[in-house]
C-alpha cells in the first residue's frame, strides 16, 4: 500500500451519474476493460470471426492478438495477416458488423467470461474516494464495452460518456487525451497528470499513460509481468484487483498533489 494513505481515507457515497455541479470532480480514473475488469476472449473471437465473413466473405484464419491494441488497428492487421487488401470502407464496415455480432453474444458473456477478481469490489471502493469520476480507456469499441461491463453488473460505476474507445481510431495516449477533454467539458475541471489515473494490465497502456498525460497502476492480471510494468514506467503495480483498499490507496496516492510533488 502507498505509504501515508489510510486505507478509506476521503471516501463518501458517491454515483457516477451525480450532476457535475452536486460534488466538485478533481480526479479521473480510466480503466483498461479486457483482462483488467474482465476476461471475454471466448465470445470476442467468435464476434470477430463473424465480423470477418460479414466484410470479407471469408473464414476467419487468424485473429492478431489484442496486446491493449485498439480494434481499429486489430482490424487491419486481421485482414492483412489473412490475405485481405485493407480498403477505405473495410473499417467502418468491420466496426459495425463487430457491434452487431457482439450484441448478438451478449448473452453468453456472463457465462463464458469472467470477472476478473476484486473488479467490482474495486470499482465500488474507487467510486467512493471523494471527487472521482470513473469511466474507461479502452482499444474496445463503445458498445462492446458497453456489453462487457453490464454483463457483470459493472456499468454502474463508470460513466461512458467520459471515455476513451477503440473505433475512434486514435493511438491509445491520445484516446487518454480525449477523455481528458470530454471530461473537462462535462465536468469543468482540467485533468492531467496530476489528477488522471490510467488503470490497466499492460505495457501498452503504461505508455498511453506515459505519452497522454497520466500516472498509472499496472495490475499483473493480462499478458504483461508486474517486471514488464514497472519497467515499461507504471507508478505503481499491484498483482490484481483482489484488495480493494489497495487498489483506493494508490488513486488516492496518485492524485494527491503533495504526493505527486513529493514523488
Amino acid at each position: 500500500m502507498p505509504s501515508g494513505v489510510r486505507p478509506g481515507a476521503g471516501l463518501r457515497p458517491y454515483s457516477c451519474r451525480e450532476h457535475p455541479q452536486e460534488a466538485a470532480i478533481n480526479r479521473l480514473v480510466l480503466w483498461n476493460v479486457d483482462l483488467t475488469l474482465v476476461d471475454v476472449a471466448i465470445v470476442t473471437r467468435d464476434a470477430y470471426a463473424e465480423a470477418f465473413r460479414a466484410v470479407t466473405g471469408r473464414p476467419l484464419v487468424k485473429l492478431v492478438p489484442p496486446l491493449g491494441r485498439p480494434d481499429s488497428e486489430i482490424v487491419f492487421e486481421t485482414l492483412a495477416v489473412n490475405g485481405v487488401q485493407a480498403e477505405d470502407e473495410h473499417l467502418p464496415a468491420f466496426l459495425d458488423a463487430l457491434g452487431r455480432a457482439f450484441a448478438d453474444r451478449r448473452g453468453r458473456l456472463a457465462k463464458e467470461g469472467r470477472m476478473m477478481p476484486g473488479a467490482k469490489e474495486a470499482l465500488k471502493s474507487v467510486a467512493r474516494l471523494d471527487g472521482v469520476a470513473q469511466s474507461v480507456l479502452t482499444g474496445t469499441i463503445k458498445s462492446n464495452a458497453v456489453h462487457k461491463l453490464k454483463a457483470f453488473g459493472l456499468d454502474k460505476y463508470v460513466d461512458f460518456e467520459l471515455g476513451g474507445y477503440g473505433e475512434e481510431v486514435y493511438p491509445k495516449a491520445t484516446l487518454l487525451q480525449v477523455a481528458q477533454g470530454r471530461a473537462k467539458q462535462r465536468l469543468g475541471t482540467p485533468f492531467t497528470a496530476a489528477n488522471t489515473v490510467v488503470v490497466g494490465d499492460s505495457t501498452r497502456d503504461v505508455q498511453a499513460a506515459k505519452i497522454g498525460g497520466a500516472a498509472m497502476i499496472g495490475v499483473a492480471s493480462g499478458r504483461s509481468t508486474a517486471a514488464e510494468l514497472r519497467e515499461a514506467g507504471a507508478d505503481l503495480v499491484l498483482p490484481d484487483l483482489s484488495d480493494a483498499s489497495e487498489v483506493v490507496a494508490a488513486v488516492a496516492s496518485l492524485t494527491s498533489p503533495i504526493d505527486r510533488k513529493a514523488g
